[in-house]
């Protein structure tokens, strides 16, 4: 006869669970807080939520169910949850993000007001920032923010997105995010679809309702982004940026003096002098312009033969002028619009497919070619 489980069997057991929003264990977070063996096979367990009405609740308790009843000896879990007291979530949130004003003083103008310092422009960050940008509006530049998220994603990186383009937010609506950002102590845990985390002021504002801000804002909601958002530390850090080269670009180069520039174009010249511009407004700034993606390069009829409903070369033609590499060009299907609109994007619902693939070669030329060789340290100081 098997001996009876012990309590710290079952915390054993329960230890490699994780929070579905906080990617860490449920143990370690502190959100076990009672296990009961009790007769027949039956162990009670409690669970503190972070917050009332946790979404993802449903998940966290199929989880704990399966890790529990793998033990021998247990045939059901009584699972009851409790919600977190306030001090649990400061705690909680100090442990995982930090404390604001420990970052406060020479750092704090590259933080928000409370003085947090946006750790994406420490030499030390591991996270890459991409900011995929554009001259114009209606080149699919959000299109190919979501699908490239998704192809870094799905190759093994941990990402992030920033819906940068306040005023023609779309990013939530491509990625299909189903639920808003959870705020625990004033730390907001950004949702997650095809393993890319997302914020957006699109989760902050009555649908319908336009966004009418002047610049300082702008600056302060992207400062937000930045620091308030648990990101977890990334791989890469994509910026949706807005068309044009105004308040919303500056803000982000001096943000993100780490940033590195993705042009997205259309094949015909115009669209290609446009995107130039935003070229030279990264030139203007110091960051560096990494590569060149051409959008709705062609269509393919019926008949199979290729059309370039848009001309041709413009991609090509720019990233000459800018000396770096086309990276890829992305071909004008049905699908890859659609998905825009569904939330289904191409490269996660149709892997196989001509677009998906192209996005998966960009991805890995980015994140391996493209690889940064230097080694940055905040230790390092020039004298």
């Amino acid at each position: 006869m098997a001996a009876p489980v012990t309590e710290e069997q079952i915390i054993d057991a329960l230890r490699p669970v994780e929070d579905p929003e906080l990617h860490r264990s449920i143990v370690d977070l502190g959100m076990l807080r009672g296990v009961t063996i009790r007769d027949n096979g039956v162990v009670g367990v409690l669970i503190a939520l972070t917050v009332p009405g946790c979404p993802l609740k449903s998940e966290i308790q199929r989880r704990v169910s399966e890790a529990a009843t793998q033990l021998d000896g247990v045939e059901s879990i009584d699972l009851e949850f409790t919600v977190m007291s306030d001090d649990d979530r400061e705690n909680l949130r100090r442990t995982l993000h930090g404390d604001a004003g420990a970052t406060a003083g020479a750092n704090q103008a590259h933080g928000h007001a409370e003085g947090r310092e946006i750790p994406f422009s420490k030499n030390s960050s591991k996270t890459r920032p991409l900011l995929i940008s554009s001259g114009k509006g209606g080149v699919g530049k959000s299109s190919v923010t979501t699908n490239l998220a998704v192809a870094l994603a799905s190759q093994g990186y941990k990402v992030g997105v920033v819906d940068a383009d306040i005023y023609g937010y779309s990013i939530p609506r491509m990625l299909g995010t189903d639920r808003d950002p959870v705020v625990i102590d004033e730390m907001l845990v950004p949702p997650e679809m095809w393993g890319v985390r997302c914020i957006s002021i699109g989760y902050f504002v009555p649908q319908g309702q336009a966004v009418i801000w002047r610049g300082p804002m702008l600056h302060k909601a992207l400062e937000q982004f930045l620091t308030d958002v648990f990101w977890d530390e990334p791989d890469f850090l994509l910026i949706d940026m807005p068309p044009g080269t105004g308040d919303i670009a500056l803000s982000l180069a001096q943000y993100l003096p780490r940033g590195e520039v993705f042009v997205v174009t259309t094949p015909q010249p115009a669209a290609q002098k446009v995107a130039s511009l935003s070229a030279a407004m990264a030139a203007k700034v110091n960051l560096p312009v990494r590569g060149v993606i051409e959008n709705m390069s062609w269509f393919t009829g019926d008949d199979g033969k290729r059309y370039e409903i848009f001309g041709s070369g413009g991609g090509q033609v720019l990233a000459d002028e800018l000396d770096v590499p086309l990276l890829g060009r992305l071909p004008l299907v049905p699908a890859l619009r659609e998905g825009g609109d569904d939330g289904r994007p191409i490269t996660a619902v149709d892997p196989e497919s001509e677009a998906a693939q192209i996005f998966q070669r960009i991805a890995a030329s980015i994140a391996v070619d493209m690889k940064p060789k230097k080694v940055f340290s905040d230790k390092l100081k020039v004298l």
